[in-house]
This record gives C-alpha cells, sequence and structure tokens, in this order.
C-alpha cells in the first residue's frame, strides 16, 4: 500500500446509517463522499431512494447522485469509469474520497477492478429472453446461462432475470462467456473498508420507520409527480422498491396500505440480498455494529491507519 492514494469505503445495507458515518468522516478528513448507489444516480428521485438531504449535501459534497434522467441507463461499466474518474480527481486535489453505498455490485466493481464487457443494450435480444423467461420461469432461463458459462451462471441467483439476461446476452452478442471478459485488475488505491451492520430484526424495524418517514415526506406525491412527467412505471428506475408499489395503487390495482406493507417486505427482502453479497464479497470488510457505533473511534481509526500504510 506503501505510495497508493487511499480510498475509504463505507458500505452496508439500506438504512443502517451509512450516510451520517461517511459525512462525520469526511468532515474530519476534508473529503468528499462519492456514491455507490444505483438508484440516487437518477434525477427527480428523491424520497424514496434516500437521496442524502441538501444539509447533508452541504455538510459533505456528494458525487455521483443525480447524474442521469429516469428513462437514461448507466450501464456498470459507466458507473465504473465515472467513479474512478471522480476518486482520481479527488486524489489530485489533495482530498479523501470516500466510496459510500449499499450496492454492492457498484462498490465490488471498483475494489476489485472488475473487467466489465463493452457491450451495447440489445433491446430486442432482451425482450426475447424476458419473454423466454415469462413463459418456462427463471430456473429454465438460468439453464440456458448455465449451458453458455457455467461460471457466470453460478454466480448468478436464478431468480435475478436481469443479470441474467445481461450475461447471456454478452456471450450471444460477443460468443464469448462473460465470465471470461470479466477479468480483473485491482485498482492502485490504498483501500480500507467498514461494513456496518445491524441486528436484522431491529434493522427491519429500522427500515419500516424508514419507509413511513418517507410516506410523510412526500414519496406518494413524488411518484405521482414522475408518471405525469411521462415516466412510465416500466422503466428499470420505477421499478426501485416503493416506487413500483406505489405505481400499482396510483393504477388502483392495490391499497394504499397494501402498498406500504410490500414495500416493507421487498425492502427486508433486499436488505438480505445485500448481507449475502457483502458477505460474499468480504476482501478484509472491517465489519462494525451500526447500534454501538461511535463515529470518532472510526475516525480514531482511520487516520492511524493513513499513518502506517
Amino acid at each position: 500500500m506503501a505510495g497508493k492514494p487511499p480510498l475509504i469505503v463505507i458500505l452496508g445495507p439500506t438504512a443502517v446509517g451509512k450516510t451520517s458515518l461517511a459525512i462525520d468522516i469526511a468532515r474530519d478528513l476534508d473529503g468528499e463522499i462519492v456514491s455507490a448507489d444505483s438508484r440516487q444516480i437518477y434525477r427527480h428521485m428523491d424520497i424514496g431512494t434516500a437521496k442524502p438531504t441538501p444539509e447533508e449535501q452541504e455538510a459533505a459534497t456528494h458525487r455521483l447522485i443525480d447524474i442521469v434522467a429516469p428513462e437514461e441507463n448507466l450501464s456498470l461499466a459507466q458507473y465504473q469509469r465515472r467513479a474512478y474518474s471522480a476518486i482520481d480527481q479527488l486524489h489530485q486535489q489533495g482530498k479523501v474520497p470516500l466510496l459510500v453505498g449499499g450496492t454492492g455490485q457498484y462498490i465490488t466493481a471498483l475494489v476489485e477492478g472488475w473487467s466489465i464487457p463493452e457491450v451495447p443494450p440489445n433491446e430486442q435480444l432482451r425482450s426475447e429472453l424476458e419473454t423466454y423467461a415469462e413463459k418456462h420461469g427463471a430456473s429454465a432461463l438460468h439453464q440456458r446461462l448455465s449451458h453458455r458459462d457455467p461460471v457466470a451462471a453460478d454466480k448468478i441467483h436464478p431468480n435475478n432475470i436481469r443479470r441474467v439476461v445481461r450475461a447471456l446476452e454478452v456471450c450471444i452478442e460477443t460468443d464469448t462467456p462473460i465470465s471470461e471478459l470479466q477479468r480483473k485488475k485491482p485498482p492502485p488505491y490504498a483501500i480500507r473498508q467498514y461494513g456496518l451492520q445491524m441486528e436484522r430484526e431491529a434493522l427491519y424495524q429500522r427500515a419500516d420507520r424508514r419507509v413511513d418517514n418517507m410516506m410523510e415526506a412526500g414519496l406518494l406525491d413524488e411518484v405521482r409527480g414522475l408518471l405525469a412527467r411521462g415516466y412510465p412505471a416500466s422503466l428499470p428506475a420505477m421499478s426501485s422498491i416503493g416506487y413500483r408499489q406505489l405505481a400499482e395503487h396510483l393504477r388502483g390495482e392495490i391499497s394504499l396500505d397494501e402498498a406500504i406493507e410490500t414495500t416493507k417486505y421487498a425492502t427486508h427482502d433486499f436488505i438480505r440480498r445485500q448481507y449475502t453479497w457483502f458477505r460474499g464479497h468480504d476482501d478484509g470488510i472491517i465489519w462494525l455494529d451500526a447500534a454501538t457505533l461511535r463515529p470518532k473511534q472510526v475516525i480514531e481509526n482511520i487516520h492511524q491507519w493513513l499513518k502506517e500504510r
């Protein structure tokens, strides 16, 4: 690590308290936050994505939020390039970058230095693969990936249709297994990773309260406004937790209480999947109990690491 510029990573599941800790660290170190959240990239989607408030953004500069419109797609490769660019700019400015978020794929792609295939989307092929999954089931589509690329299939859950479709798309378009194209070249940073965790039921309750707070803050109006702007519920951005359920309510398919309840259940499931990802890509993460966390101690630990590296 000697001579390498530092990168502090703050990761963990949704609602665990990453933003608050990251702001404390950024203010102490004269650093800036590089967001690793695949939903906070969208403009006009503030409440349901738990985007940092104006006050939080004033307390510490946040990069890579509000960078695309809801109808735009930002590929993992594009995110990775933007994140590396932001981190390098901060190093050039003598600042300490903090990569902060709960999107495991974003964080792992940066920390491990994934080489991501530059294959543009083939919407017709994607539609055919998605239709196949609808007719024959997610497991049948996953089996097709297993035949073409068993290494990739072993790493992707059968129910994650979007990733299965993308892996098949790359395999078909390039005639090369995506696992062969996803080589890794670790970035030239000294990396310190802190993971926040909390007893599961306590975190679920905390996440439920946050959903209630989002509703009080006007999430329903936010979703209504997005639909009124012409952003259809079929957009990937609008499939985000909370937005999808409230759009169903606004179409008269479910009651408001049902939308809120299913949003909470979906958040619990998302938290489980986040933990599964981070545990599966735990390369030296320092896990901290968010319930007893003292930011001052974490900051002292970082200062010590910066001296010793």
